[in-house]
């Protein structure tokens, strides 16, 4: 009969078929004809590539991608369209494969990818551990209010789903910083913190963090005046040369003037010794040293009356000419 369906046999079964969508992400219909993206946007895409790496973070992945996504904006195409579009320009290796995994337009809003993407590289235990150094944070002892509340939003970005209200966050935040931290933020204040509503507090903080990150940085760039113990090693070796120099320069100065002074005739002074005379007799010797001249000629002549005798006489052992 004709409205009997067609027979279909094992041989129909084994046939080859072509499938009709070779990617997970499905093309959402919109108002526009014709959507070309610039090539200079999936440059960008393809440089922050996301390879599925127990080291990577997804979540910066998902926020530096949407990030550039947003610098694009196409007449009559939303922008989730444009997110879900080009996910696939962001990822390689294992986290392309993963992506190709799925059914042939099986993922077709860009929610149902953020959602499958993070339940795979970002799963439970990962949320637990993020909760966990949120709940956890405290100020470290050498830590500015500024440095602080920095590190405090980094935790809050690496797990963007912790649960953490507002208001809770808050008070994570100021419970656990340092007594010193805590009085300057209640005089800052002009009152308890804790009194102030979740906008004013927010508002208190960042006013703070503010002054505090801008006293540190003047400080940092006060030049401080070194005394002579704390002069590097260069700082003295060019002090030694710069005596040295002053050295050689005077040394040349008077070696040029040398041959002026030999010429004209000077001579330098020189130092004459002096010997005390004897008040008694004005001689060269102390006084009361004195020898009387009698004396001195009896024995001048007895000398001069002695026989002179042979240099080989008496004992001497010389050799002996013969």
């Amino acid at each position: 009969m004709a409205n009997e369906p067609r027979r279909v046999t094992l041989e129909d079964y084994s046939s080859s078929s072509v499938p009709y969508f070779f990617t997970s992400n499905a093309c959402p219909e919109v108002q526009a004809q014709n959507i070309t993206y610039p090539h200079s946007l999936i440059q960008l895409i393809q440089n922050n590539l996301f390879h599925g790496l127990p080291n990577e973070d997804p979540c910066a992945h998902l926020a530096t991608y949407i990030e550039i996504c947003n610098t694009i904006r196409l007449a009559g195409v939303p922008e989730d369209v444009v997110r879900l579009s080009l996910f696939s320009f962001s990822l390689s290796r294992e986290a392309k494969r993963w992506l190709h995994s799925f059914k042939g337009n099986g993922l077709k809003t860009w929610e149902e990818v953020v959602e499958k993407f993070l339940k795979k590289y970002f799963p439970e235990s990962k949320m637990t551990e993020g909760k966990t150094s949120i709940s956890s944070f405290h100020q470290f002892p050498k830590e500015s209010l500024s440095e602080a509340l920095e590190r405090f939003h980094g935790l809050l970005r690496k797990t963007p789903a912790h649960g953490f209200s507002e208001p809770i966050q808050l008070n994570i935040f100021t419970d656990w910083l340092r007594s010193q931290s805590k009085q300057l933020l209640d005089a800052f204040a002009g009152g308890k913190i804790k009194l102030k509503s979740p906008k004013e507090a927010i508002e208190l903080i960042e006013n703070m963090a503010a002054s505090d990150h801008a006293i540190l940085h003047d400080r940092a760039h006060i030049p401080t005046k070194r005394s002579l113990l704390e002069l590097t090693s260069q700082d003295a070796l060019l002090a030694q040369n710069k005596l040295l120099s002053k050295q050689l320069e005077a040394l040349t100065e008077t070696l040029s003037k040398l041959p002026t002074q030999l010429h004209s005739g000077q001579s330098s002074p020189s130092f004459v010794l002096q010997v005390a005379g004897c008040v008694i007799c004005g001689g060269a010797h102390d006084s009361g040293c004195c020898i009387s001249t009698e004396e001195t000629t009896h024995e001048v002549n007895y000398m001069g009356n002695q026989p002179r005798s042979n240099f080989n006489a008496g004992g001497y052992s010389g050799f002996q000419h013969g």
